[in-house]
């Protein structure tokens, strides 16, 4: 029999940008909380056996209450960092987990194939993640915001979620960060993985992904939801 595959759903931030007066994923978004559209589409795909959602601390009734699915859902206070909020998503996971996805609740606009192209990108390597190609041209920025360098853009992607692993695999590298008092700085799990020495897939995302920071991201993302709707 097939080890589970369990789902962490990182909805731990405040959200300040967004000026809700809620924490982000609880943020209302065409109609639903926003975490309820990654929920959703978790639970289409058929590939998750368990779920485990890192909420804001002190507010893991109001998440649990926000959440409907049929897969087993465990709610756990978020960490002082996204890292920090991804290892005690981990230490709340079936210990008999074989892989690990890990998503934002940032990200309402996930599909369910996207779930399932990363996950079996990740099958014979470390890990997989969604990205996509970086299209505008990259400026590093010099003293007084001056342009110090034009960067090639060749072979550069943009690291989205959701991002899978075997388990063992993202268990030891979150230790090993954890160890090395490197959670703060990490911004993915999969950049912990890599400085563990793991090989981690990269799947382009093929549509809408966006992460909501801004209002005006929340308009777009509520535009392509009422667009999906309407197919």
């Amino acid at each position: 029999m097939p080890s589970p595959t369990v789902a962490i759903l990182v909805a731990a931030g405040a959200g300040v940008r967004m000026g809700a007066g809620v924490p982000k994923a609880l943020m209302p978004l065409a109609g639903r909380p926003m975490l309820a559209w990654s929920v959703a589409a978790l639970e289409r795909s058929g590939r998750i056996d368990a779920l485990v959602v890192v909420a804001p601390p002190g507010r893991e009734d109001e998440v649990g209450a926000a959440v409907s699915t049929a897969v087993p859902l465990t709610v756990v206070p978020g960490g002082d960092s996204r890292a920090d909020s991804v290892r005690l998503g981990l230490a709340a996971a079936p210990a008999a987990a074989g892989t690990v996805l890990v998503h934002d609740a940032a990200r309402p606009l996930l599909s369910p194939e996207l779930v399932g192209a990363v996950l079996d990108a990740a099958d014979g390597a470390d890990g997989a993640i969604a990205a996509a190609p970086v299209v505008d041209t990259l400026k590093r920025a010099g003293e007084g915001g001056v342009i110090d360098a034009t960067l090639p853009r060749q072979g550069l992607w943009g690291a989205q979620t959701p991002q899978a692993f075997a388990a063992n695999v993202l268990r030891g590298a979150v230790d090993r960060a954890a160890a090395e008092g490197a959670l703060g700085a990490a911004t993915d799990c999969a950049s912990m993985v890599e400085a563990a020495g793991g090989r981690v897939r990269l799947v382009e995302s093929g549509g809408p992904n966006l992460k909501v920071t801004t209002p005006a991201d929340r308009a777009l993302a509520e535009a392509v939801l009422a667009a999906r709707a309407r197919e």
